[in-house]
């Protein structure tokens, strides 16, 4: 009696959701729904596929090499890793306008970002402004946790530890003379990175935060004087460290690192003569990687991809294909109708 009682309390309501009595609609799909559905699936794949693909043709992009590998690149004497505050120059036409608004972006090869140990070596916690984790930084840092002093590296980690520090200048020949393309660096990061991920401690000055530490083994200067230009561009919250800190998932990658959008070059690069000065700092020879700049405007698609434009022609193709063949099949081989 008692383990019928039980068994009652434990059933289910019984309500339509519950005894699984709710209506259903189950598609019959015969061949006059099938063959028109792959008809119109691979025709609008087929339109999109053209959009994009011929979207991608019409972005432009030059990229240049400048690792200085080779004995006639400018930057060859630069290549060396024993050479410091090295500089190069790359000159370099544009024979039509180059339509604005310009990416510029620095380009490496053969660089594993997403090599696991590599990513998880460093500190959210630290990087969220948390004092406590400045002078005792997470084990996942090792082996740039502490100095050979045994001093707290800030930020730690080998992800920042590793940021890209070679700096560009480009100019303008114009009349045998340089003149300056302004390189607008605001707003190049993500937006959540920016104003949620990292923070900077809520001390000032912000130089303050950091006694007790020392900054990364292979950093030329401290976090927090990144950008002495700009006050407000230090810290964790510098854009060039955060657009470094968010990882490539492939080992060919490209970051932004400013945008071409002021004054005479608000509509672009005008044809002609450009120069682009090269403070040669970062290393790649080591582990056979490459570095390049790019120049690229975007569309309403984003940056140029033909891949997603043809990937769309196939798959549109294969479909309108394919509902050829089942149209064929059907015709010879469907079934009387039975009177």
């Amino acid at each position: 009696m008692v383990k019928h009682e039980q068994e009652t309390v434990n059933r289910p309501d019984n309500t339509a959701f519950t005894q699984q009595r709710l209506p259903a609609w189950q598609p019959m799909l015969s061949a006059g729904i099938v063959i028109p559905g792959f008809v119109i699936i691979g025709l609008a794949f087929i339109g999109i596929g053209v959009a994009l693909f011929v979207t991608s043709r019409s972005i432009q992009v030059l990229e240049i090499d400048y690792t200085g590998v080779e004995q006639n690149s400018p930057c060859f004497k630069c290549s060396d890793p024993n050479l410091k505050n090295c500089k190069c120059q790359l000159n370099f036409s544009i024979n039509s306008l180059f339509k604005g608004p310009v990416f510029f972006y620095y380009g490496l090869s053969n660089y594993f970002q997403n090599y696991r140990r590599y990513g998880v070596s460093k500190d959210d916690n630290q990087l969220s402004g948390d004092l406590e984790y400045f002078t005792s930084p997470s084990d996942t840092c090792a082996p740039y946790e502490y100095d050979s002093k045994n001093t707290p590296i800030v930020p730690c980690g080998s992800v920042a530890n590793s940021m890209f520090n070679d700096t560009f200048k480009l100019y303008r020949i114009v009349n045998g003379a340089e003149e300056l393309v302004p390189l607008d660096g605001k707003g190049i990061a993500w937006w959540t990175d920016y104003n949620i991920k990292y923070r900077n401690p809520s001390i000032t000055p912000l130089k303050n935060a950091f006694n007790g530490t020392v900054k990364p083994i292979f950093w030329s200067k401290p976090v927090y004087e990144l950008d002495p230009s700009d006050p407000a561009n230090n810290g964790f919250i510098n854009q060039d460290f955060l657009v470094w800190m968010r990882r490539s998932a492939l080992p060919d990658f490209r970051k932004l690192y400013r945008r071409i959008t002021e004054g005479d070059y608000a509509e672009g690069l005008p044809a002609g003569n450009y120069s682009l000065k090269i403070a040669y700092n970062y290393p790649v020879l080591s582990f056979d990687g490459r570095k390049k700049v790019v120049f690229s405007n975007v569309s309403w698609m984003g940056g140029k991809n033909e891949f997603l434009g043809i990937a769309y022609l196939v798959i549109g193709s294969l479909c309108v294909f394919m509902s050829i063949v089942m149209l064929i099949v059907y015709a010879k081989f469907k079934f009387p109708e039975e009177e």
